[in-house]
C-alpha cells in the first residue's frame, strides 16, 4: 500500500475468530443439512459472498473451480448468497442460480444479509479464508485472486498438517437430482429465416433449434467442448448467426445451414485492465460478451464483464470499444465518457441501439451520432416495478430488449418477471404482461411476441396486447444497509497486501491505480479524480445527506523472485458502489479491503 502514514499492515495470522455461517433461506447442495463452522473444523474453509446478478461473482465462481477440484479433500468452499436485488432475497431463485451456474459445493441463502454484515463485507464478490482452527486469515474483493488464494491454502495444508490440526477427506458437497427438460435455463433467441427458433441453451453449454411452435425440438448443436454458457444471438444478413460465447469470452459464427461453427472474436481469455481494447479480432481478449445485435453494419457487444459496448466488423475482422469506460454506473454523454453497468441486453431499430443496462435496472440507446441517453433509470441502488412517465418508472435488473413493429421497444424485466414496454413517443412505461419466470430475452413473430421464459425452461408465446396490464406500483432500494460516515473530511483507505512470495510491480511505473467519484457529485467536494495511492482524503459536502461513492482500484503483483527473468504477475481489480449516510455519528475512516487483512 503505497502510505508511509498508514498503521502497518496486520500479519496474515492475526488471530480473528470466524464469525458464524447463518441465513434464514437455509442451505443447499448438503443434502438438507445446515452446516455450522464447528463441523467444518479441521478443514480450510473459504467463503465467497456473492449474488447471482453480479458478472464479477460469477468470474469467480469459474476462477475458484481448479482450486476447488485440486484441494478437495482440504478445502471447503462455501458460497455466502447476499442478494442486491429483491428477487434475488427468493429461495427459489437462489436454487436456480445455483444450478444455473453449476455451483459444486455448498450454499448458504442469506436473503437479510445476517452473515454479510457479520464479516463486515462491503462489495460483490468478497472471498475470506477460514483457517483449520477456525480463524479468519485472508479477505478478497474482487477478480484475479485465485493464484493468492492458491498459494494460501498450501501454506495452511502444511501448517496445520504438521500441527495436527488438518483434516481430510470428502466435503459436505451433495449435488442436487437432476431435471429432464429440453431447454435448462435458456438465454436468449432468434427467428430464423425457415420460420424456426434458435435458442442458447445456456446451462447445457449448446444452441437448440426448435420448430416454429417453439417446443419440438429439431436438434442440438455445439456443446461444452464448444461453447460454455452462451447467451447472445445476432442475426446477420447473410442468414449466418453470430453467438456470444460468454464464459469462452468469445464470439462464434455459426452457418445454420451446414451447422458449422467458428470462432471469429476473442482468444478464450478474459479482457484485464491493461489489456488491448482494438485490434484484430482472434487477437483481442473479450470479457463475458452477453448479447449481440446486427447494427449499422457491424456486430454490437454488450460486454457484461467490463460494463461497456464494443463492435466486430466482418469486412475488417476487427473489434473495438464502441462505448463506456469499464467504470460501473450510469453516466450519459459522449459514447466514450458514458458508464454501463453490466449491458446484457441489445436491440437495433434504424435510429437507436437499445442497451438493456442490468445493474442500474435501465434501459438506454445509443443515437447514430455516437452519443449514450438514459430512456429509464436512476442508477444502481435503484428498482421496482412502477409504470408511468419514463422519468419515475422503474425495472428490477432487465436482460433482455426487443424492438416492437410500432416504434416502442419490449423490455424483458426479468427479476419482475415481466414483459414491459417503453414507447419513445410517448415517454411512457406499460406493463405487457406478468407471470414471466425470469424473462430474459424476447422475438417479435407477426402478432406475437415469444418470451425465453429462463427459470421456467421455455419458450412462451403471447399475443401482442392492445392494452397494458395493470399493477400495483412498487419502487425498492437495495437490501443492502448504508455505510454512516461522519460529515466533513473521510479517510478512504484501501487494503491491498501482495501475496506471499508476490511484490507490487512497480517495473513500469506506480502498480495501483484508485479512481473514486460519487453520486450524487455534489457529494463530494474534493477527493474525485484519480490517483495512484490506494488512500484518499475526502471532503462531504454537508448539505448532501445521503449518496454513493463509486470507487475502483487496481493493484498489479508479481511473484518477487530474482532469479526468474520473466515473473508471473497478476492483477488484482475490483469496484465499489458503497451507499453511504451521512451522520454525526458516522465513521471518519472507510476501509475498503481488496487483499489482505484491516489493520
Amino acid at each position: 500500500m503505497n502510505d508511509d502514514s498508514a498503521p502497518a499492515p496486520a500479519t496474515r495470522r492475526a488471530r480473528v475468530r470466524a464469525p458464524e455461517l447463518i441465513g434464514k433461506g437455509g442451505w443447499l447442495n448438503t443434502g438438507g443439512d445446515d452446516l455450522t463452522l464447528t463441523d467444518l473444523r479441521g478443514k480450510i474453509v473459504l467463503l465467497d459472498f456473492w449474488t447471482f446478478c453480479c458478472i464479477n461473482c460469477l468470474h469467480v465462481l469459474d476462477e475458484l473451480r481448479e482450486l476447488e477440484e485440486k484441494h478437495r479433500d482440504t478445502l471447503v468452499i462455501i458460497g455466502v448468497h447476499s442478494p442486491k436485488f429483491v428477487h434475488e432475497a427468493e429461495h427459489q431463485a437462489v436454487v436456480d442460480a445455483v444450478e444455473r451456474y453449476e455451483v459444486h459445493h455448498p450454499v448458504l441463502d442469506d436473503p437479510e444479509l445476517a452473515t454479510w454484515k457479520q464479516y463486515a463485507v462491503r462489495a460483490w464478490p468478497t472471498l475470506v479464508v477460514i483457517d483449520p482452527e477456525g480463524y479468519v486469515v485472508a479477505q478478497h474483493a474482487g477478480e484475479g485472486h485465485a493464484n493468492a488464494i492458491r498459494t494460501l491454502v498450501e501454506e495452511l495444508e502444511a501448517e496445520h498438517e504438521a500441527k495436527g490440526t488438518l483434516r481430510r477427506g470428502d466435503g459436505p458437497y451433495v449435488p442436487p437430482e437432476p431435471v429432464a427438460t429440453d431447454l435448462r435455463f435458456p438465454g436468449k433467441a432468434v427467428l430464423l429465416p425457415a420460420g424456426t427458433f434458435l435458442v442458447s441453451d445456456t446451462t447445457r453449454h449448446q444452441l437448440v433449434e426448435l420448430a416454429a411452435d417453439g417446443e419440438s425440438v429439431v436438434r442440438r448443436i455445439g456443446g461444452e467442448g464448444e461453447f460454455r454458457e452462451p447467451q447472445g444471438l445476432a442475426l446477420l444478413p447473410d442468414g449466418k448467426v453470430v453467438v456470444a460465447d460468454t464464459v469462452n469470452h468469445a464470439l462464434k459464427l455459426l452457418d445454420p445451414e451446414t451447422g458449422a461453427i467458428e470462432r471469429i472474436a476473442g482468444t478464450g481469455r478474459q479482457w484485464w485492465q491493461g489489456s488491448p481494447t482494438s485490434g484484430p479480432a482472434l487477437e483481442v481478449d473479450l470479457s463475458s460478451p452477453w448479447d449481440v445485435a446486427w447494427w449499422q453494419g457491424k456486430v454490437w457487444i454488450a460486454m457484461a464483464g467490463v460494463h461497456q459496448i464494443w463492435t466486430y466488423d466482418p469486412e475488417t475482422r476487427t473489434v473495438g470499444v464502441a462505448a463506456g469506460t469499464t467504470n460501473e454506473g450510469l453516466v450519459d454523454g459522449p459514447a466514450a465518457e458514458a458508464w454501463f453497468a453490466q449491458p446484457s441486453g441489445l436491440a437495433a431499430t434504424p435510429d437507436r441501439l437499445w442497451i438493456a443496462d442490468s445493474e442500474t435496472s435501465a434501459l438506454r440507446f445509443i443515437d447514430t451520432d455516437g452519443h449514450v441517453h438514459t430512456a429509464v433509470g436512476t442508477g444502481l441502488f435503484d428498482f421496482g416495478h412502477r409504470d408511468g412517465a419514463a422519468e419515475q418508472a422503474l425495472f428490477q435488473h432487465p436482460l433482455g430488449v426487443t424492438a416492437l413493429p410500432d416504434g416502442s421497444v419490449a423490455v424483458s424485466d426479468t427479476y419482475n418477471h415481466a414483459l414491459r414496454r417503453f414507447d419513445p413517443a410517448s415517454g411512457e412505461v406499460t406493463t405487457l404482461a406478468t407471470d414471466l419466470r425470469e424473462p430474459s430475452d424476447a422475438v417479435v413473430v407477426g402478432e406475437d411476441v415469444v418470451v425465453v421464459e429462463s427459470a421456467r425452461h421455455r419458450l412462451t408465446r403471447l399475443r401482442l396486447p392492445e392494452e397494458a396490464v395493470q399493477v400495483e406500483s412498487v419502487a425498492h432500494r437495495t437490501r443492502r444497509e448504508p455505510t454512516e460516515v461522519a460529515p466533513g473530511r473521510l479517510r478512504l483507505d484501501v487494503v491491498f497486501q501482495a501475496p506471499k512470495g508476490q511484490k507490487l510491480d512497480e517495473r513500469y511505473g506506480p502498480s495501483t491505480r484508485l479512481l473514486v467519484s460519487s453520486t450524487p457529485p455534489e457529494l463530494l467536494l474534493a477527493g474525485e479524480g484519480t490517483g495512484t495511492d490506494l488512500f484518499r482524503e475526502l471532503d462531504l459536502n454537508p448539505s448532501v445527506t445521503e449518496g454513493v461513492l463509486h470507487v475502483s482500484a487496481m493493484a498489479a503483483s508479481c511473484d518477487d523472485d530474482p532469479a526468474n527473468e520473466y515473473p508471473a504477475c497478476h492483477v488484482h481489480q475490483q469496484d465499489w458502489g458503497v451507499p453511504v449516510r451521512v451522520t454525526s455519528t458516522g465513521t471518519a475512516r472507510l476501509p475498503l479491503i481488496l487483499a489482505g487483512m484491516d489493520g
